[in-house]
């Protein structure tokens, strides 16, 4: 028999959260992201969810190809554009749409033999400092890729650093204005935290990712609490033994916890090798039953253990949420020191998943 560890993809959770970012952003057309095989969802599994979007965007070609063969014939986008001429080919073959960040993409562009005008998003690097030109080069890019034969519609783009923070976006906004002052062409701004807290970004079009998939773009889940995000993914397991341990005795590798109290303790099927993090102290959440309860003792590579004194009623058999509706990944990922994307990433391939 299998072990009981699983994780379900909702899809009309999905389309839910991308008729909440449709809703926040009315007057702009969307790129659902779906890089990192859709949040660590599944490609296949989250595409019926979100295909009521305008574009998807990703970063990896292999990706791009699978959306067409899923039966998407709109627009994709390569958020990381392109790293060789070879791949112009496919993204010519694809019909794909190509961010472009630096003068070597653009003079691989300017060096292809294309079968049709490539549309691409120009990249500004308005304080993120990761990709893109900074607003003093940025007319001149402009410039040049207008007079590439090959690029058919140029968008303007940029990326926020700080909009799920308190300092906010103006700064960028500042910036990206003064660069792209004077210059046509549809602009592409607002990630998750833009389309949720600052319309004054949303513009032609906006790039939500992690509101897709019902976690807070802050790691917070009380920010999101009134937006009707729902979360798009639930890691469950059930518990395979139970253990009463004396007042005094220790918990799991390295006896990182010792029992107060007589207690009974619930060993759950997960452990760091499915992808739930070895980092989790102790208190981090765990539902049991429908119970909020603990983490106690180490995370091992197959087994967690819980506290189920609140819970006097679980036994062998007894359903555990990880993650999901009832148990937010964000909440789990804040006890863990990390965010809920990388949760949602770090699922293992052995970790049997399943659309509903």
């Amino acid at each position: 028999m299998p072990r009981p560890l699983s994780a379900t993809i909702h899809t009309a959770a999905l389309a839910n959260n991308l008729a909440i970012a449709r809703k926040y952003a009315p007057k702009s057309k969307i790129w659902a992201v779906v890089k990192a095989n859709a949040y660590g969802h599944g490609l296949a599994r989250a595409f019926p969810g979100l295909r009521a979007t305008d574009g998807f965007g990703l970063l990896d070609l292999e990706e791009a190809a699978k959306l067409r063969e899923l039966g998407w014939a709109g627009p994709i986008l390569l958020l990381e554009g392109f790293f060789r001429p070879t791949d112009i080919d496919v993204i010519d073959r694809y019909s794909l749409t190509t961010a472009v960040h630096c003068d070597e993409q653009l003079r691989m562009l300017e060096m292809a033999r294309l079968s049709k005008p490539v549309n691409i998003q120009l990249k500004m690097n308005s304080g993120m400092n990761r990709l893109g030109y900074t607003p003093e080069k940025f007319r001149a890019a402009w410039e040049r890729a207008r007079a590439v034969q090959g690029i058919g519609q140029i968008t303007l783009m940029t990326h926020f650093s700080d909009a799920d923070a308190p300092r906010g976006i103006a700064h960028q906004l500042e910036a990206f204005e003064r660069g792209a002052e004077g210059i046509a062409g549809a602009r592409s701004l607002a990630n998750s935290a833009a389309v949720l807290w600052h319309p004054d970004a949303h513009c032609d079009w906006v790039r939500p990712g992690i509101m897709l998939y019902g976690a807070s773009p802050s790691g917070v889940t009380a920010d999101i609490a009134d937006t009707g995000l729902k979360p798009a993914m639930t890691l469950q397991s059930e518990l395979i033994a139970v253990q009463t341990v004396d007042a005094g005795s220790s918990i799991g590798y390295g006896s990182t916890y010792t029992a107060g109290t007589s207690m009974r303790i619930g060993v759950v099927a997960c452990g760091y090798a499915d992808g739930y993090p070895r980092v989790a102290p102790e208190g981090t959440p765990v539902i049991v039953d429908g119970v909020r309860t603990r983490l106690v003792g180490r995370v091992s590579m197959d087994m967690l253990t819980v506290d189920l004194t609140p819970c006097p009623g679980a036994g062998i058999g007894s359903r555990v949420e990880l993650w999901g509706g009832n148990l937010p990944i964000d909440d789990v990922a804040s006890s863990a020191g990390t965010i809920g994307y990388e949760l949602m990433c770090a699922i293992a391939l052995r970790v049997p998943v399943r659309a509903e």
